[in-house]
Protein backbone atom coordinates (compact mmCIF):
# COMPACT_ATOMS: atom_id res chain seq x y z
CA UNK A 1 0.00 0.00 0.00
CA UNK A 2 1.21 3.51 -0.48
CA UNK A 3 1.07 5.32 2.64
CA UNK A 4 1.74 8.89 0.71
CA UNK A 5 2.88 10.49 -2.03
CA UNK A 6 3.83 14.36 -1.68
CA UNK A 7 6.79 16.35 -2.68
CA UNK A 8 9.27 16.40 -0.09
CA UNK A 9 8.92 19.51 1.19
CA UNK A 10 5.16 18.75 1.86
CA UNK A 11 5.93 15.37 4.00
CA UNK A 12 8.75 16.80 5.77
CA UNK A 13 7.15 20.18 7.06
CA UNK A 14 4.29 17.78 8.48
CA UNK A 15 7.13 15.38 10.37
CA UNK A 16 9.26 18.23 11.38
CA UNK A 17 5.87 20.18 13.02
CA UNK A 18 5.24 16.92 15.60
CA UNK A 19 9.05 15.56 15.66
CA UNK A 20 10.75 18.31 18.01
CA UNK A 21 9.54 16.49 20.75
CA UNK A 22 11.18 13.23 20.21
CA UNK A 23 13.49 12.42 22.10
CA UNK A 24 16.33 10.43 20.52
CA UNK A 25 17.06 8.27 23.24
CA UNK A 26 13.97 6.86 25.38
CA UNK A 27 13.40 3.80 27.90
CA UNK A 28 10.47 3.10 25.54
CA UNK A 29 12.36 2.93 21.58
CA UNK A 30 8.54 3.13 20.23
CA UNK A 31 8.77 6.80 21.70
CA UNK A 32 11.63 7.90 19.24
CA UNK A 33 8.82 6.85 16.20
CA UNK A 34 6.12 8.57 14.33
CA UNK A 35 2.57 7.46 14.81
CA UNK A 36 1.26 7.05 11.23
CA UNK A 37 -2.35 7.14 11.28
CA UNK A 38 -3.60 7.40 7.75
CA UNK A 39 -7.66 7.64 6.93
CA UNK A 40 -8.61 7.79 3.39
CA UNK A 41 -6.39 10.02 2.29
CA UNK A 42 -5.65 12.36 4.65
CA UNK A 43 -2.70 11.17 7.29
CA UNK A 44 -2.25 11.94 10.95
CA UNK A 45 1.21 12.35 12.31
CA UNK A 46 1.32 12.37 16.18
CA UNK A 47 4.53 12.11 18.88
CA UNK A 48 5.03 11.83 22.47
CA UNK A 49 7.24 12.05 25.04
CA UNK A 50 4.79 10.87 27.57
CA UNK A 51 4.47 14.42 28.86
CA UNK A 52 3.67 16.37 25.69
CA UNK A 53 1.45 14.65 22.63
CA UNK A 54 1.58 16.29 19.38
CA UNK A 55 -0.56 15.85 16.38
CA UNK A 56 -0.77 16.95 13.31
CA UNK A 57 -3.28 16.40 9.76
CA UNK A 58 -2.02 16.61 6.18
CA UNK A 59 -3.26 15.58 2.79
CA UNK A 60 -0.48 13.60 1.46
CA UNK A 61 -1.86 11.77 -1.37
CA UNK A 62 -1.52 7.86 -1.70
CA UNK A 63 -3.46 4.95 -1.76
CA UNK A 64 -7.12 5.52 -0.05
CA UNK A 65 -7.64 3.12 2.77
CA UNK A 66 -6.55 2.77 6.55
CA UNK A 67 -3.07 1.64 7.91
CA UNK A 68 -1.39 2.74 10.76
CA UNK A 69 2.04 2.16 12.25
CA UNK A 70 5.34 3.91 13.82
CA UNK A 71 8.46 4.28 12.07
CA UNK A 72 11.67 6.44 13.66
CA UNK A 73 10.67 10.16 13.23
CA UNK A 74 14.51 11.71 13.08
CA UNK A 75 15.41 8.98 10.58
CA UNK A 76 12.58 9.62 8.45
CA UNK A 77 13.64 13.29 8.22
CA UNK A 78 17.61 13.13 7.77
CA UNK A 79 16.67 11.06 4.84
CA UNK A 80 14.39 13.53 3.31
CA UNK A 81 16.61 16.61 4.31
CA UNK A 82 18.95 15.05 2.00
CA UNK A 83 16.60 15.07 -1.41
CA UNK A 84 15.36 17.83 -3.33
CA UNK A 85 12.57 19.98 -1.83
CA UNK A 86 10.32 20.29 -5.67
CA UNK A 87 11.04 15.47 -5.58
CA UNK A 88 7.85 13.63 -5.07
CA UNK A 89 8.82 10.90 -2.54
CA UNK A 90 6.49 7.93 -1.54
CA UNK A 91 6.09 5.66 1.55
CA UNK A 92 4.82 2.15 0.91
CA UNK A 93 4.18 -0.27 3.58
CA UNK A 94 5.51 -4.10 3.07
CA UNK A 95 5.86 -6.61 5.36
CA UNK A 96 6.42 -4.82 8.50
CA UNK A 97 8.22 -2.24 7.12
CA UNK A 98 8.37 1.33 5.30
CA UNK A 99 9.82 1.96 2.10
CA UNK A 100 10.63 5.24 1.16
CA UNK A 101 11.17 6.12 -2.15
CA UNK A 102 12.87 9.74 -4.03
CA UNK A 103 13.97 9.52 -7.28
CA UNK A 104 16.82 6.74 -7.87
CA UNK A 105 16.59 5.97 -3.84
CA UNK A 106 15.31 3.47 -1.86
CA UNK A 107 15.42 3.32 1.83
CA UNK A 108 13.88 0.57 3.72
CA UNK A 109 13.22 1.37 7.47
CA UNK A 110 12.25 -0.76 10.23
CA UNK A 111 8.39 -0.07 12.37
CA UNK A 112 6.91 -1.30 15.63
CA UNK A 113 3.71 -1.36 15.84
CA UNK A 114 1.18 1.42 15.85
CA UNK A 115 -0.63 -0.59 19.90
CA UNK A 116 2.88 -0.16 21.52
CA UNK A 117 2.54 3.42 21.05
CA UNK A 118 1.69 5.20 23.90
CA UNK A 119 -1.00 7.73 23.40
CA UNK A 120 -1.14 10.50 26.26
CA UNK A 121 -4.34 9.99 28.09
CA UNK A 122 -6.55 13.42 27.41
CA UNK A 123 -8.67 14.83 30.63
CA UNK A 124 -12.40 13.63 31.66
CA UNK A 125 -12.66 17.59 31.29
CA UNK A 126 -11.62 20.90 29.86
CA UNK A 127 -12.46 24.58 30.56
CA UNK A 128 -14.70 26.67 28.15
CA UNK A 129 -12.07 27.35 24.71
CA UNK A 130 -10.48 30.82 24.72
CA UNK A 131 -8.36 31.97 21.16
CA UNK A 132 -6.06 34.81 21.08
CA UNK A 133 -3.82 35.30 18.09
CA UNK A 134 -0.55 33.07 17.53
CA UNK A 135 1.28 36.13 17.46
CA UNK A 136 0.56 37.66 20.74
CA UNK A 137 1.07 34.11 22.38
CA UNK A 138 4.21 34.12 20.51
CA UNK A 139 5.48 37.81 21.83
CA UNK A 140 5.05 37.17 25.21
CA UNK A 141 6.29 33.49 25.78
CA UNK A 142 9.28 35.30 23.60
CA UNK A 143 9.31 38.36 26.27
CA UNK A 144 9.85 35.77 29.45
CA UNK A 145 10.74 32.29 28.66
CA UNK A 146 14.56 33.38 28.86
CA UNK A 147 13.94 34.09 32.56
CA UNK A 148 12.74 30.31 33.02
CA UNK A 149 14.92 27.98 35.84
CA UNK A 150 16.69 24.72 34.10
CA UNK A 151 15.92 22.34 35.90
CA UNK A 152 15.68 24.05 39.38
CA UNK A 153 14.90 21.05 42.11
CA UNK A 154 11.84 23.99 42.53
CA UNK A 155 10.75 21.99 39.54
CA UNK A 156 7.66 24.88 39.20
CA UNK A 157 10.07 27.20 38.23
CA UNK A 158 11.00 25.15 35.17
CA UNK A 159 8.43 26.55 33.27
CA UNK A 160 6.03 29.63 32.67
CA UNK A 161 2.95 31.09 34.73
CA UNK A 162 0.12 31.46 32.45
CA UNK A 163 -2.49 33.71 33.47
CA UNK A 164 -5.54 34.27 31.48
CA UNK A 165 -8.48 36.40 33.30
CA UNK A 166 -10.98 38.95 32.19
CA UNK A 167 -9.24 40.76 28.70
CA UNK A 168 -5.96 40.27 29.97
CA UNK A 169 -3.27 37.33 29.54
CA UNK A 170 -0.24 37.27 31.06
CA UNK A 171 3.33 35.21 31.56
CA UNK A 172 5.51 35.39 33.80
CA UNK A 173 8.61 33.29 34.44
CA UNK A 174 11.37 33.53 37.23
CA UNK A 175 14.68 31.27 38.17
CA UNK A 176 15.07 32.97 41.87
CA UNK A 177 17.58 35.52 40.32
CA UNK A 178 15.45 37.47 38.30
CA UNK A 179 11.68 37.61 37.23
CA UNK A 180 10.36 38.82 33.61
CA UNK A 181 6.64 39.64 33.40
CA UNK A 182 4.60 40.14 29.98
CA UNK A 183 1.20 40.93 29.17
CA UNK A 184 -1.43 41.51 26.53
CA UNK A 185 -4.92 42.80 26.03
CA UNK A 186 -7.57 40.67 24.51
CA UNK A 187 -10.18 40.89 22.47
CA UNK A 188 -12.46 38.87 24.22
CA UNK A 189 -13.21 38.00 28.15
CA UNK A 190 -11.45 35.11 29.12
CA UNK A 191 -12.87 32.60 31.79
CA UNK A 192 -9.68 32.98 35.05
CA UNK A 193 -6.86 30.49 34.60
CA UNK A 194 -4.37 29.85 36.31
CA UNK A 195 -1.61 26.96 34.95
CA UNK A 196 2.34 26.53 35.01
CA UNK A 197 3.02 24.65 31.46
CA UNK A 198 6.30 22.76 31.28
CA UNK A 199 9.62 24.80 30.15
CA UNK A 200 9.63 22.10 27.42
CA UNK A 201 6.31 22.67 26.25
CA UNK A 202 7.12 26.63 26.04
CA UNK A 203 10.16 25.66 23.41
CA UNK A 204 7.57 23.94 21.04
CA UNK A 205 4.97 26.37 21.19
CA UNK A 206 7.73 29.22 20.26
CA UNK A 207 8.88 26.89 17.67
CA UNK A 208 5.45 26.35 16.07
CA UNK A 209 3.80 29.61 16.66
CA UNK A 210 3.52 31.57 13.29
CA UNK A 211 4.17 35.47 13.86
CA UNK A 212 2.23 36.76 10.90
CA UNK A 213 0.03 39.81 12.12
CA UNK A 214 -2.20 41.86 10.23
CA UNK A 215 -6.28 41.76 9.84
CA UNK A 216 -6.56 37.66 9.63
CA UNK A 217 -4.06 36.61 11.63
CA UNK A 218 -3.95 33.10 12.80
CA UNK A 219 -5.53 32.17 15.82
CA UNK A 220 -4.72 29.09 18.82
CA UNK A 221 -7.51 28.02 20.82
CA UNK A 222 -6.93 26.66 24.50
CA UNK A 223 -8.61 24.94 26.99
CA UNK A 224 -6.89 24.35 30.64
CA UNK A 225 -7.91 20.87 32.80
CA UNK A 226 -6.45 20.23 36.25
CA UNK A 227 -2.76 18.64 35.05
CA UNK A 228 -3.18 19.16 31.23
CA UNK A 229 -3.50 22.05 28.78
CA UNK A 230 -4.66 21.14 25.12
CA UNK A 231 -3.60 23.91 22.07
CA UNK A 232 -5.16 23.27 18.42
CA UNK A 233 -4.01 25.48 16.14
CA UNK A 234 -3.49 25.50 12.18
CA UNK A 235 -3.80 21.62 11.85
CA UNK A 236 -2.09 21.16 14.52
CA UNK A 237 -3.33 19.65 18.15
CA UNK A 238 -0.82 19.78 21.30
CA UNK A 239 -1.49 18.30 24.52
CA UNK A 240 0.17 18.78 27.27
CA UNK A 241 0.96 17.83 30.96
CA UNK A 242 0.50 21.18 33.38
CA UNK A 243 3.59 21.49 35.98
CA UNK A 244 1.70 21.13 39.62
CA UNK A 245 3.19 23.58 42.40
CA UNK A 246 2.51 26.92 43.42
CA UNK A 247 3.85 29.36 41.53
CA UNK A 248 5.91 32.62 44.16
CA UNK A 249 3.59 35.93 44.33
CA UNK A 250 5.32 37.12 41.06
CA UNK A 251 3.31 41.06 42.53
CA UNK A 252 4.96 41.04 45.28
CA UNK A 253 8.28 40.54 44.08
CA UNK A 254 7.56 43.10 41.12
CA UNK A 255 9.23 46.89 43.05
CA UNK A 256 6.69 49.43 43.62
CA UNK A 257 7.72 52.96 43.79
CA UNK A 258 11.97 53.40 43.76
CA UNK A 259 12.48 56.36 44.23
CA UNK A 260 15.69 56.92 41.75
CA UNK A 261 14.83 56.17 37.76
CA UNK A 262 16.67 56.14 34.40
CA UNK A 263 15.46 56.33 31.33
CA UNK A 264 18.00 55.66 28.47
CA UNK A 265 18.64 53.96 25.59
CA UNK A 266 18.24 50.20 25.20
CA UNK A 267 20.90 49.56 22.53
CA UNK A 268 23.70 52.14 23.80
CA UNK A 269 23.18 50.27 27.86
CA UNK A 270 22.86 46.86 26.15
CA UNK A 271 26.56 47.68 23.67
CA UNK A 272 27.72 48.94 26.68
CA UNK A 273 27.24 45.60 29.00
CA UNK A 274 28.53 43.51 26.17
CA UNK A 275 31.53 45.42 26.06
CA UNK A 276 32.17 44.89 30.02
CA UNK A 277 31.06 41.51 30.06
CA UNK A 278 34.18 40.07 28.03
CA UNK A 279 36.30 40.93 31.12
CA UNK A 280 33.96 39.14 33.41
CA UNK A 281 34.97 35.58 34.93
CA UNK A 282 33.62 32.76 33.48
CA UNK A 283 32.12 31.49 36.82
CA UNK A 284 31.56 35.21 38.41
CA UNK A 285 29.74 37.37 35.51
CA UNK A 286 29.61 40.13 37.96
CA UNK A 287 29.54 43.97 36.78
CA UNK A 288 29.07 46.88 38.86
CA UNK A 289 27.42 50.27 38.05
CA UNK A 290 28.14 53.59 39.38
CA UNK A 291 24.95 55.49 38.93
CA UNK A 292 26.09 59.18 39.84
CA UNK A 293 24.17 62.57 38.04
CA UNK A 294 24.52 62.63 34.57
CA UNK A 295 26.52 59.37 33.94
CA UNK A 296 26.36 55.60 34.36
CA UNK A 297 29.65 54.05 34.72
CA UNK A 298 29.74 50.19 34.01
CA UNK A 299 32.60 48.11 35.18
CA UNK A 300 34.34 44.49 35.41
CA UNK A 301 37.21 42.90 36.39
CA UNK A 302 38.52 38.73 36.27
CA UNK A 303 41.10 37.16 37.93
CA UNK A 304 44.04 37.81 35.81
CA UNK A 305 43.26 41.01 37.35
CA UNK A 306 42.03 43.00 33.66
CA UNK A 307 39.65 45.69 34.13
CA UNK A 308 36.50 47.27 31.62
CA UNK A 309 35.17 50.33 32.21
CA UNK A 310 32.92 51.85 30.00
CA UNK A 311 30.61 55.07 30.52
CA UNK A 312 27.11 56.58 29.78
CA UNK A 313 25.92 59.66 29.44
CA UNK A 314 22.67 59.98 30.86
CA UNK A 315 19.33 62.26 32.23
CA UNK A 316 19.22 61.73 35.93
CA UNK A 317 19.79 63.98 39.04
CA UNK A 318 18.73 61.15 41.77
CA UNK A 319 21.20 59.17 44.94
CA UNK A 320 24.21 58.23 43.80
CA UNK A 321 24.21 54.57 43.88
CA UNK A 322 26.63 51.62 43.45
CA UNK A 323 25.15 48.04 42.50
CA UNK A 324 26.28 44.74 41.48
CA UNK A 325 24.91 42.57 38.93
CA UNK A 326 24.96 38.92 37.10
CA UNK A 327 25.45 40.87 33.72
CA UNK A 328 23.87 38.00 31.86
CA UNK A 329 20.19 38.86 33.49
CA UNK A 330 20.77 42.35 32.34
CA UNK A 331 21.81 41.11 28.94
CA UNK A 332 19.29 39.10 28.44
CA UNK A 333 16.35 41.17 29.33
CA UNK A 334 18.02 44.02 27.00
CA UNK A 335 17.76 41.43 24.21
CA UNK A 336 14.30 40.21 24.55
CA UNK A 337 13.07 43.97 24.28
CA UNK A 338 12.58 45.42 20.78
CA UNK A 339 11.85 49.22 22.05
CA UNK A 340 14.26 51.78 21.97
CA UNK A 341 14.28 53.44 25.67
CA UNK A 342 14.46 51.26 28.94
CA UNK A 343 13.42 52.54 32.32
CA UNK A 344 15.43 51.29 35.33
CA UNK A 345 13.92 52.07 38.76
CA UNK A 346 16.26 51.65 42.11
CA UNK A 347 16.06 52.33 45.18
CA UNK A 348 19.42 51.12 46.92
CA UNK A 349 22.41 48.64 46.30
CA UNK A 350 20.26 46.36 48.26
CA UNK A 351 17.20 46.15 46.45
CA UNK A 352 15.73 44.31 43.29
CA UNK A 353 16.44 46.76 39.81
CA UNK A 354 12.94 47.24 38.11
CA UNK A 355 13.39 47.32 34.17
CA UNK A 356 10.21 48.53 32.41
CA UNK A 357 9.40 50.51 28.56
CA UNK A 358 8.70 53.64 29.58
CA UNK A 359 4.65 54.89 29.55
CA UNK A 360 3.82 50.79 28.76
CA UNK A 361 3.03 48.58 31.95
CA UNK A 362 2.72 44.98 29.57
CA UNK A 363 6.72 44.55 30.82
CA UNK A 364 8.26 44.46 33.57
CA UNK A 365 11.86 42.73 34.48
CA UNK A 366 13.15 42.47 37.71
CA UNK A 367 16.96 41.52 38.47
CA UNK A 368 18.52 40.90 42.18
CA UNK A 369 21.67 42.86 42.91
CA UNK A 370 24.72 40.57 43.60
CA UNK A 371 27.05 41.46 46.10
CA UNK A 372 30.58 42.58 44.01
Amino acid sequence: MIVLKATQDKVLSALQSVAGIVERRHTLPVLANVLIRKTGSSIQLTTSDLEIQIRTTAELDGDTGSFTTTVGARKLIDILRTMPSDQTVSLESSQAKLILKGGKSKFTLQTLPAEDFPLVQEAASFGPVFSVPQKTLKDLLGQVSFAMAVHDIRYYLNGILFVAEGKQLSLVATDGHRLAFASATLDVEVPKQEVILPRKTVIELQRLLSDAGGDNQPQIAMQFANNQAKFSFGDMEFVTKLVEGKFPDYNRVIPKNHKNSITLGRVPLLASLQRTAILTSDKFKGVRLNIDPGTLRVASNNAEQEEAVDELDIDYGGDSIEIGFNVTYLIDALTNMSQDMVRVDLADSNSSALLTIPDNATFKYVVMPMRI
